[in-house]
């Protein structure tokens, strides 16, 4: 890591990197001018595909938030009608039916509306990410998110597995649509993979259009203030333990077993702008050492993370079972270490907005150089060196402008046509339609909106959508890999 970070501020690499990065820009659009309606008469040649019918994978969206507004709004109201008597929540010992639930709050299910669900992203969660978090509350309860988005609840997530089944009934009518859905895992105790498991397996959340990656939040330090944790040894092991387990028995965790063979891999999840205090190095106490409150690194969760990854991949594949990769959201904010770090052990990352490079009047890192977000003023210089290692290792990055628009960086300045111009591995997806999306297909929603304002071709488009496909964690089995023309 100490040499990437060097190597990333060298002066001769950057002027190298810079304009290698302003050469592929260049040719490709020189192939564009020249080639471009050669290629439009190359896919009409195609018989029956076309954008809508060759296959999308929506390679990073949260399971939590995978349905849009109307659709929460329309089950919230439906379950009123039809569960009002069924006890949904404990409050100090006391159960509640979902109707007792709603009285306190003083509604009916008459007085609910999209405005009343206050579930959408606006103006004001432009880099507060605390206030797009609280987004995730219907209604601004955290007792509503806990009856229907989540999977550990008095009624063993039936709500929330019966929303993302109907969200699993529209992926499979589009057909060429498919999704790979984000499940939480906080390390609080041992036994949260098999209460997950349980309820994929019991609610029987299955689709061959969708698969399951395993997002890890950045939260020790709220667990250790609370005492729920001794030390970051801890977390790491009520992670990874269970799956060590079940890779060796799993006649004696079938549930988990089976739900392993749905997951593709593991995010890391939290807001990369929060300050960090400690600098990952030789000198970092080892995670049985960290007893302190302070959050340990982005660094240093990412390296346990692949750490702990490649032993149990190492004994998945001599057990013959399908291994793991680590696909952490990474540069949408904060230190440019985030992006090093990605770039060292992560099979795909999310958003990689710290990559981009406004090219003005002058070099990289000069007026009119790189420019960064307001969080991240030392990531300008070593932009361009970073992003074209992306490119040189073909590392996915799944893009999701819609949600950055709302967050971290407006729509028009967003690099993904930069990236993919360059030949980036970039793709498109949604991460939250819950809070960013209208309609029933929030990533159709996504490349139509990406296609009008940045007038991409449908060669672009198709580009994308093949990227995606092989960022994916679908087995060739289900993914035929599309040639290019």
């Amino acid at each position: 890591m100490n040499f990437l970070m060097a190597l990333i501020i060298n002066g001769p690499i950057k002027s190298f990197c810079y304009r290698r990065l302003q050469y592929l820009s260049n040719k490709f659009q020189m192939h564009v001018l020249l080639n471009e309606m050669k290629e439009l008469a190359a896919q009409k040649k195609v018989p029956h595909r076309d954008f809508y019918n060759i296959r999308k994978v929506d390679t990073h969206i949260h399971a939590s938030s995978c349905m849009n507004q109307k659709h929460l709004l329309r089950f919230i109201k439906r379950a009123m009608k039809k569960h009002l008597d069924e006890i949904v929540h404990v409050e100090k010992g006391k159960e509640q039916t979902l109707k007792e639930v709603f009285e306190t709050m003083n509604l009916t299910a008459y007085d609910l509306s999209v405005d009343t669900l206050d579930v959408h992203a606006d103006r004001n969660t432009f880099h507060r990410f605390d206030k797009f978090n609280a987004k995730y509350n219907p209604i601004g309860e955290s007792i509503l998110r806990e009856i229907f988005i989540k999977t550990d609840n008095r009624v063993s997530g039936k709500y929330f597995a019966h929303i993302i089944k109907e969200v699993m009934a529209d992926l499979e009518e589009s057909k060429y649509q498919n999704a790979e859905l984000r499940l939480s895992i906080y390390g609080r105790s041992r036994d949260e993979w098999d209460k997950l498991a349980r309820w994929a397996v019991s609610h029987r959340v299955h689709s061959n259009n969708v698969r399951w990656l395993v997002q890890v939040p950045r939260l020790f330090d709220i667990y250790r203030t609370k005492k729920q944790l001794a030390n970051f040894q801890e977390m790491l092991e009520n992670i990874f333990l269970p799956l060590y387990e079940a890779t060796i028995h799993p006649a004696q965790h079938p549930e988990l077993h089976l739900f392993l063979e749905h997951v593709d891999g593991f995010d890391s999840v939290d807001d990369e702008s929060k300050p960090e205090h400690h600098i990952f190095n030789l000198d970092s106490p080892l995670p049985g050492n960290w007893v302190e409150e302070d959050n340990p690194p982005y660094s240093y969760y990412l390296y346990y993370m692949y750490a702990n990854m490649t032993v149990l991949n190492h004994l998945r594949r001599k057990r013959g079972f399908h291994t793991f990769v680590l696909r952490p959201h990474c540069g949408e904010a904060g230190p440019i270490h985030h992006l090093v770090s990605g770039f060292m052990v992560s099979e795909n990352i999310s958003h990689g907005l710290l990559l981009r490079k406004v090219s003005g009047e002058g070099v990289p890192g000069g007026a009119g150089g790189v420019v960064g977000p307001p969080h991240s003023p030392c990531c300008a210089p070593q932009a361009p060196v970073l992003q074209y290692l992306y490119y040189l290792a073909q590392i996915g990055i799944a893009m999701s402008p819609l949600s950055n628009n709302s967050l971290f960086l407006s729509y028009h300045r967003n690099p993904l046509p930069e990236y993919l111009s360059r030949g980036l591995m970039v793709s498109l997806s949604t991460d939250d339609p819950l809070q960013f999306h209208f309609t029933k297909e929030p990533l159709m929603e996504e490349y139509s909106i990406a296609t009008q304002v940045w007038k991409l071709s449908s060669c672009d488009m198709c580009e994308l959508a093949r990227n995606s496909v092989l960022m994916s964690g679908f087995s060739h089995k289900v993914r035929p890999i599309p040639s290019l023309p």
